[in-house]
């Protein structure tokens, strides 16, 4: 059996996910029995496992910088990505407010209803085809502010293989 957090809240559903941390954590609702939950848990056993071990990897590979590091990390990205907004802003005839780099740990980017566009620094530790997608997703937005037919028309069309692209974040 696997050590788990458990969080009860007023849903309907049981989800689970991995922390940063490297802990289990999975949230389910008020009235789940706890039997229930421990079956849902050993269910996934092999998940667990694999997701566990992906993430071990993935912060060997790319530890968290430094506090002395994060300002370096932060304007490098903003100087890669502000020229990947740039080229595809022309592309596509969308222009942002503004390009804001934070440390957001779980959206890579976002886009705001005043145009702005954020990217996480984390955006970097991407292939360079996946971050290009990213980009091109942020800037769709600015014409569709959902994830409707007609946003990923939009990006396909500037973007015929973005699901690939997409499936190199996963």
């Amino acid at each position: 059996m696997y050590t788990y957090e458990l969080v009860r809240s007023k849903r309907k559903t049981i989800t689970m996910e991995i922390t940063n941390e490297l802990k289990v954590l999975v949230r389910a609702p008020m009235r789940m029995r706890k039997a229930d939950i421990d079956r849902f848990v050993l269910k996934y056993g092999d998940w667990i496992d694999k997701t566990m071990e992906t993430k071990r990897l993935k912060k060997q590979l790319y530890p968290e910088p430094t506090e002395e590091q994060l300002p370096q990390f932060k304007k490098d990205a903003l100087q890669y990505l502000t020229k990947r907004v740039e080229y595809y802003s022309e592309l596509m005839g969308l222009y942002p407010s503004g390009i804001k780099i934070t440390s957001g740990q779980k959206r890579l980017g976002s886009c705001n209803r005043r145009r702005g566009i954020c990217f996480s620094w984390r955006v970097m530790l991407n292939p360079p085809e996946a971050i290009d997608y990213i980009v091109v997703h942020e800037l769709a937005h600015l014409q569709h502010m959902d994830h409707s037919k007609n946003f990923y028309a939009l990006v396909e069309k500037y973007m015929p293989d973005w699901k690939a692209r997409r499936e190199m974040l996963r």
